[in-house]
């Protein structure tokens, strides 16, 4: 059996994307027929692979899976994509559009140019920022820090949200970690799926040997995306991602949007900023008026294909 995929990518955070309005692959296969496909020497070569699905709450579904067969949440970069295939494969003529993603749905507008969506703009919706639901486990036998810090995080940040359990702590901004023997301070985010920003300079990191064990700490149930950021200005900053699931990847979108609600919450960077990656930069703005994350960014189509099944 033959599938016909084409090759996509967002700042260089490349996935193979499946017209599932045309094609089914059955369930049970689908993680091997991603780890395959994804493998840059014997497969196609991608972050993952990227199902376009109809929905019945949107106009179209994005089923996301990691290079490692995991299924995500969420995907910036994915996002940004599929909008751009349905337009330019003409399967919607509205430059505004919804897409769902594990149940949670983004509206998106699209700027054409010469008849091709060139730059996409993604409402992400509120941050989480409740450890619980990052999720991020702070309870007492494994605490980030002690109740004095709490206090001063809350105090800093002035957001009061109320936890589920007088053991769970509210936030997690700022707070040390230790990994492979070095200490980090995490602050995290959700956007869809959870992220852990620290900041220091990405310059000449050893991602290959900090990330991985930072992704799988215990702290994090359902592993983690770790973003290692540098502020540059009050509107700019250097960034660099270990994906869960994938390892480094030239782009991850949700994780500029973390890292700009990170950079807020610590004091360091005004609400819009622009976030400076490996394969390019995406601009981010934390509304103040709705609380939402909005994200702007290209899309871009590498080629079409076909894969033996």
């Amino acid at each position: 059996m033959k599938i016909e995929f084409t090759k996509m990518h967002g700042c260089g955070n490349d996935y193979v994307y499946i017209n599932g309005f045309t094609q089914r692959i059955e369930q049970e296969k689908k993680k091997d027929f991603v780890i395959r496909v994804s493998d840059r020497h014997f497969g196609i070569g991608s972050d993952g692979v990227i199902f376009i699905n109809p929905s019945d709450i949107a106009d179209f579904e994005m089923e996301m899976y990691n290079a490692d067969g995991s299924r995500a949440e969420m995907c910036g970069n994915g996002i940004r994509c599929v909008a751009k295939y349905v337009y330019d494969h003409g399967m919607t003529d509205k430059n505004d559009i919804t897409i769902e993603s594990f149940g949670k749905i983004k509206p998106i507008k699209i700027t054409d140019v010469n008849g091709t969506a060139e730059l996409i703009r993604v409402d992400m919706g509120e941050p989480e920022l409740r450890a619980e639901y990052i999720p991020v486990k702070c309870g007492a036998s494994d605490s980030l820090s002690s109740e004095d810090a709490e206090s001063r995080i809350l105090s800093e940040t002035a957001i009061e949200q109320e936890g589920l359990d007088g053991k769970t702590k509210t936030l997690v901004v700022d707070e040390p970690i230790t990994s492979n023997g070095v200490e980090y301070r995490i602050t995290c985010v959700s956007m869809g799926n959870p992220h852990a920003v620290i900041f220091m300079d990405p310059d000449g990191l050893d991602i290959e040997a900090d990330g991985p064990g930072l992704e799988n700490h215990p702290v994090f149930p359902n592993r983690a995306n770790i973003e290692f950021v540098r502020i540059d200005n009050r509107s700019n900053a250097h960034m660099r991602v270990w994906e869960r699931g994938t390892g480094e990847t030239l782009a991850c979108g949700t994780g500029c949007c973390a890292t700009a609600v990170a950079c807020v919450l610590n004091g360091l960077t005004d609400r819009k900023v622009t976030v400076h990656v490996l394969g390019g930069d995406i601009v981010v703005e934390w509304s103040e008026e709705d609380n939402h994350v909005y994200m702007t960014g290209p899309a871009k189509t590498v080629f079409d294909g076909t894969i033996e099944l």
